[in-house]
């Protein structure tokens, strides 16, 4: 899978497609031109960009996503493929048929990452991990102890060094870089998850009725501290009272595109997400009991 992402917010443009390469257009600059099988993710921000019907088509059968974010720069819609798997249909009946232990054990599985990588993140920039990699171990199926509120209780406030900061989508402060770093994780997994042949809207937890992406926000999960992680360094050089411009973006789809060790080989996020995805469909067959997961 590729790794590109492309944000598109700073200023009006025009898309056009050309020869299976999406052509970027801005006044008194140079086009910009990219396959579109090498694009994983673009991001429309600005109000000003003008998209064919093309582009979008071209974008999706290439398997690529688009989010559209309003003018908070919070996502407003995103559009994903839907043929992208040879036996989709044949997993949507297993995925809705499946039966609860199998997604409750799923579930403690994500949790349990997502835990042992905030507790490890913890460790790694304030050398204390506040007991979050001995509560891991104590993930019961389907969560049934609540031990990821638990753990977020303890990790949000250490993260930044802060007793008062909480996590709230919207506040004024770093809540608003770990929004955008969650939207393009978040498109990075509801790809994978479509790839999978996995319907998004089918989540193991998450099961909100006007959420369409229940999937992608249980499997991103683990992979939340990827994003924590660039927010944390960046306001302990800039703090959290800045403006969501180019040079931010940038460090946070910095931290997205970054390779990841799974098997000991060196992989992008998105190879080793698509292997997250293909292993929960496995799971949710009942043809394998564990998630393919990396240490984040």
């Amino acid at each position: 899978m590729s790794d590109h992402v492309i944000d598109l917010s700073d200023e009006p443009a025009r898309l056009s497609v050309n020869l299976s390469r999406l052509v970027i257009e801005r006044h008194d600059k140079p086009d910009v031109t990219i396959p579109l099988s090498d694009l994983a993710v673009l991001v429309i921000s600005h109000p000003c960009v003008t998209i064919t019907q093309a582009v979008l088509a071209g974008i999706i059968e290439a398997g690529g996503s688009v989010v559209v974010c309003n003018s908070r720069h919070i996502p407003a819609a995103m559009l994903l493929p839907i043929e992208s798997n040879s036996t989709q249909a044949e997993r949507f009946r297993k995925q809705a048929d499946a039966a609860d232990p199998l997604k409750k054990r799923a579930w403690q599985q994500l949790v349990t990452a997502k835990v042992r990588a905030q507790g490890r993140l913890l460790k790694d920039l304030h050398g204390d991990d506040r007991g979050l990699l001995a509560l891991a171990g104590r993930v019961a199926p389907g969560d049934a102890g609540n031990v990821e509120s638990t753990a977020a209780q303890r990790y949000w406030p250490a993260l930044f060094a802060d007793a008062e900061f909480r996590r709230d989508r919207e506040a004024d402060d770093q809540n608003r870089f770990l929004n955008y770093g969650y939207s393009v994780l978040r498109a990075i997994v509801a790809r994978a998850v479509c790839a999978s042949g996995l319907h998004p809207s089918f989540g193991v937890h998450h099961h909100n009725r006007y959420d369409a992406f229940a999937l992608a926000d249980d499997v991103m999960e683990p992979y939340r501290p990827m994003v924590d992680r660039a927010v944390a360094l960046w306001v302990r050089e800039h703090g959290g009272a800045g403006i969501m411009d180019r040079e931010v973006k940038a460090h946070l789809i910095g931290a997205l595109t970054a390779r990841l060790e799974l098997d000991g080989e060196s992989r992008t996020l998105f190879d080793v997400i698509t292997r997250t995805t293909a292993s929960l469909a496995a799971l949710l067959e009942g043809e394998q009991k564990n998630l393919i997961l990396p240490e984040v």
